[in-house]
């Protein structure tokens, strides 16, 4: 352990000679070469501030600048317009003419420094200027504005130098404040379909009323907050939505990934674990010396906000009895691991040299071997966790404050991230291989409920067989963030680092690696007690949970846009009518979209239920003509893009609509329109995980090796939660969840029970009830005019056809 070697590098006795003193030079070297890895961070740290602090210039620009001015100042000439003079004249005075040409040059450098300073301001303001021109997002394929053209060049010349992860944080511009009257009407128009003629006409008084009265005065409350604040939503949005939360964020607020869907890079579970943990640690390094490229809009140069990533490593969300703290530290040398209800602390550094993969593994199965048990309380102390967060802060205040159970959280919460090594196996495998990728959804979404530390930003799980995934804590960061690190993290393990045939991690053991240090706790009566009613109270809710994976072959976005259609507009419109097929109605849709074209800006809520796609489906369902539902799908499908860009462009409704909600608290006054709006559930809540970094991923040479991506639970106890992931041109992959308590979306049926006992035709079966149906539609009907409605109906068919026949839409 690298506290015990640190305390033996001095070793003395008191003698009646004197003191004899002994030292450990191997200790001593240690303790150098982590002090010289230390300082090279700091280093690192002050290089890439100066160069991401003059960015888009670049440090050397200054010499070209001097040696300009002082070229200048040869020929006999004052570029500075007597500037430079003036700054001379504030110099201390000398009388000899060498002083004299020596103050000069320095009044020409401090001129040049200062002018310097100021094109970077000028450069950086421009940048900021065209990074807020959102146009180009709305102007059709081929129909590309004057103003466009002239934009685009303009932007690749000032993002022409390489930057580092940070350089676009002080050029993104800051989130708009939209007007009142414009987010009023825009809500009003997304619960048009949603209510009948009455309560439309009730809503629109209400709305009309805050807009004239009491919404006024809260804009205005809100607009100086977004001249003080860098983004007038994010600090509210993390405080209240995630931070003050009372209930579990196991289901309810964290969300899951997972490995690859048809390939397990090795079966050996200590080889895994070691090759995930240093693709981890890898990828945490390009972080701390801000070596990954800026995430940009897909096919542009457009950059999107960093500012998630800081928060990614050694980031613990730590309870408190009003609200929880996400606590953040620099960096920590190792990572907490849970195996058999053990902690254990793994020091991944030795002598400032980040361990081999074949090292960790070496002390993964370590950890594995080891025989001892846990101690009394420790196995499920997890499930403090994973309950209320009430208890939990006040067990954490009382018995974990001090002595050795503060050491030994502190372990786990200052640890790089979580790990554990789960005694189970998981995965697409066996006789029933899609009832077993919903157990493995599952298992990553709860696992036992107390064998994952659901506080760390996020906790890798590696399973007996083999197979991986993680669980991400939300509030630190969202969904597309996470998985650009998953990504990194199985391309590295897979094509970089890489196994032995026989499953093991490639390189050298050095013999003399100290044990992994098993923490040590003392749990009192009292924190017992209450680890079993937080265990409870997760346990009831991991049971009430339904998860169901299923990945969708038969085509993906490739046909679909062949059809000129946005892909997830396709999925969007095909949930609405999965949705009105099961309930016979429509709900209040939520899709997240992010804000990262905006400094620290995190999401915003698409409302796809919109006039045009319900049209759409009511058409559909009624049997209007061909050329009708073509029509209005295209206009629905117009509409659901619209309704994207707008919410990325800082033009959306909740979050606005949210923010006013806070403000009316601050200042104690009620709005019944905001309190209706914010209380309206989300029965159907959907997000896409976006593909970031397709070349990781040669799915050409490799196509094997396609992640499923991840999921979350419901947001409403009577709604479902759907996720998805577009994968190459012919994959999307699906998760479904709901919960067993809502009759409405769990459970088999009496209608499915028909469908069962035979009572209905074997035909209506056939037609309805069969995946295959897809592919024999689509193979007969590809060429006709009308083959994407085909196509589209028969996807919904599908995906309503897995989700009822694995109880989760009922």
């Amino acid at each position: 352990m690298a506290e015990a070697h640190q305390a033996v590098a001095f070793q003395f006795t008191i003698t009646p000679e004197g003191i004899d003193l002994q030292l450990s030079y191997q200790a001593l070297n240690q303790i150098y070469l982590s002090g010289v890895r230390s300082w090279k961070k700091r280093v690192s740290r002050v290089r890439n501030s100066l160069i991401k602090g003059v960015y888009p210039a670049s440090p050397s620009s200054w010499l070209f600048v001097a040696i300009g001015i002082l070229a200048t100042m040869y020929m006999q000439s004052d570029p500075s317009m007597g500037l430079i003079t003036k700054i001379q004249q504030h110099l201390p005075l000398r009388y000899t003419t060498a002083m004299s040409v020596g103050q000069t040059m320095v009044s020409a450098l401090v001129f040049s420094t200062l002018l310097w300073l100021s094109l970077i301001l000028a450069l950086r303001f421009c940048l900021k200027l065209l990074l807020s021109y959102h146009q180009w997002m709305f102007e059709k394929h081929g129909r590309i504005s004057n103003t466009t053209k002239v934009w685009v060049p303009l932007v690749r010349l000032l993002s022409s130098r390489k930057p580092l992860l940070y350089s676009y944080q002080s050029s993104l511009p800051h989130l708009p404040v939209p007007a009142i009257q414009d987010t009023v009407s825009r809500y009003l128009e997304s619960v048009r379909p949603l209510l009948t003629d009455l309560e439309f006409k009730r809503m629109t008084d209400l709305a009309n009323e805050f807009e004239s009265n009491l919404g006024n005065r809260l804009q205005r409350y809100l607009k100086l907050k977004a001249l003080w604040a860098t983004n007038y939503v994010s600090d509210w949005w993390e405080e209240y939505v995630y931070l003050r939360s009372r209930g579990p964020i196991m289901v309810n607020s964290n969300y899951y990934g997972m490995d690859f869907l048809y390939v397990t890079p090795t079966s050996v579970q200590a080889a895994r674990a070691g090759n995930t943990i240093t693709a981890l640690l890898l990828y945490r390094r390009k972080v701390n010396r801000e070596e990954l490229k800026p995430s940009r809009v897909p096919g542009t140069v457009i950059p999107l906000c960093a500012a998630q990533c800081e928060r990614m490593f050694n980031t613990t969300r730590t309870p408190g009895v009003e609200t929880d703290v996400l606590q953040h530290w620099l960096d920590s040398e190792f990572v907490a691991v849970y195996h058999r209800g053990r902690y254990f602390r793994l020091w991944v550094y030795r002598a400032g040299r980040l361990l081999s993969p074949r090292e960790i593994e070496y002390q993964i199965q370590r950890i594995l071997d080891d025989p001892s048990p846990a101690l009394p309380g420790e196995e499920k102390l997890g499930a403090l966790t994973a309950g209320d967060r009430i208890p939990w802060a006040q067990m954490r205040k009382q018995y974990f404050s001090s002595g050795v159970n503060k050491r030994s959280l502190d372990a786990i919460e200052r640890a790089a991230f979580f790990v554990t090594l789960d005694d189970e196996e998981q995965g697409m495998r066996g006789d029933d291989p899609e009832g077993n990728l919903d157990s493995y959804a599952k298992s990553l979404l709860h696992g036992k409920c107390y064998d994952r530390w659901f506080d760390k930003s996020f906790s890798v799980v590696i399973y007996k067989n083999g197979k991986s995934g993680l669980n991400a804590e939300h509030s630190w960061a969202d969904a597309p963030t996470v998985a650009h690190l998953w990504e990194y993290t199985l391309a590295t393990d897979a094509f970089q680092l890489g196994y032995t045939e026989d499953g093991h991690c490639k390189g050298e053991v050095e013999p003399s690696l100290p044990q992994p240090q098993r923490l040590v706790w003392n749990i009192p009566a009292e924190v017992q007690a209450q680890v079993s009613s937080s265990l409870a109270v997760a346990q009831a809710l991991a049971d009430d949970v339904d998860c169901h994976v299923f990945p969708f072959r038969e085509f993906g976005k490739g046909r679909i846009k062949k059809c000129r259609i946005s892909p997830d507009a396709f999925i969007q419109i095909s949930l609405q009518l999965a949705y009105y097929r099961d309930r016979s109605g429509f709900c209040l849709t939520y899709e997240a979209s992010m804000t990262r074209l905006f400094r620290e800006g995190r999401t915003e809520t698409v409302r796809s239920c919109s006039n045009e796609s319900c049209a759409f489906i009511k058409a559909l369902e009624s049997g209007e003509t061909e050329e009708e539902c073509r029509r209005l799908f295209q206009l629905a499908s117009e509409k659901h893009q619209n309704l994207y860009r707008m919410a990325m462009t800082g033009a959306g409704i909740d979050r606005h609509l949210f923010c006013l909600y806070v403000v009316s608290k601050y200042l104690g006054v009620e709005s019944p329109f905001l309190k209706e709006v914010l209380s309206e559930p989300w029965r159907l809540s959907t997000s896409q995980t976006p593909v970031q970094q397709m070349n990781l991923f040669d799915l050409k040479n490799h196509p094997d090796f396609i992640s499923l991506g991840g999921g979350f639970g419901p947001v409403a106890d009577d709604g479902y939660g759907v996720s998805y992931i577009i994968v190459g041109e012919d994959m999307v992959n699906f998760h479904v969840s709901s919960k067993y308590s809502c009759s409405q979306t769990c459970g088999i049926s009496n209608h499915l029970k028909e469908h069962v006992n035979g009572k209905l035709t074997g035909s209506y079966i056939a037609l309805f009830y069969s995946p295959r149906v897809l592919k024999v539609l689509y193979t007969t009907c590809h060429n006709h005019p009308s083959a994407v409605f085909y196509v589209f109906k028969c996807l919904l068919t599908t995906i309503h056809t897995h989700s009822y026949s694995n109880g989760c839409i009922g």
